[in-house]
């Protein structure tokens, strides 16, 4: 029988305990040939908190573990008594449905791009007000001309004197309004 993916519901903040759970459980019951990968898709995110750059990890989906294994009465009583696991998403309580091969690579993809490029924590947008933090512009507001996540800078446009004046600020010395 081939692996086939399907998603665990877990209780919200307890996504890695359970990974660890069930990857101690799966080697205690000797099941390791009949389960693959288990994990928690998450995403590398860079915040600036005190003018510095801090990297900490986002969930893709919050309350889910995908678990890759062979589904049978075995596999299944495993991980629905694993605790804080509320049950399987998709097909029917007693006969999980597996997600598909392709939501399956799209996910791991998403899981292995966001592992080379961090992603700014806080998401800007053209034509947003934002209210300048730090710098000489401090305590103005303006509007979001251009988005750079790649040197992780804003454009923006501040009224000063009554003129509209394009300034290049880092994330860090902005935040919304």
């Amino acid at each position: 029988m081939a692996k086939r993916w399907y998603v665990v519901h877990a209780y919200s903040g307890y996504e890695k305990h359970v990974m660890r759970t069930l990857i101690e459980r799966i080697a205690l019951e000797g099941m390791e040939d009949q389960f693959g990968e288990i994990l928690v898709p998450t995403e590398e995110v860079v915040e600036m908190r005190d003018g510095k750059k801090r990297k900490s990890e986002r969930k893709f989906y919050p309350g889910y573990v995908l678990v890759q294994m062979e589904m049978d009465d075995g596999t299944w009583h495993l991980v629905k008594n694993t605790p804080r696991v509320l049950g399987f998403i998709g097909g029917t309580k007693d006969k999980p449905a597996p997600i598909t091969e392709r939501e399956a690579d799209a996910i791991l993809r998403r899981v292995e791009s966001g592992v080379d490029k961090p992603k700014p924590k806080t998401l800007f947008e053209p034509g947003e007000v934002v209210r300048v933090i730090e710098g000489p512009f401090a305590d103005f507001n303006g509007v979001v001309e251009e988005v750079d996540y790649d040197k992780s800078r804003v454009k923006v446009a501040v009224l000063i004197f009554g003129r509209s004046t394009p300034v290049e600020l880092e994330f860090g010395q902005v935040e919304k309004d």
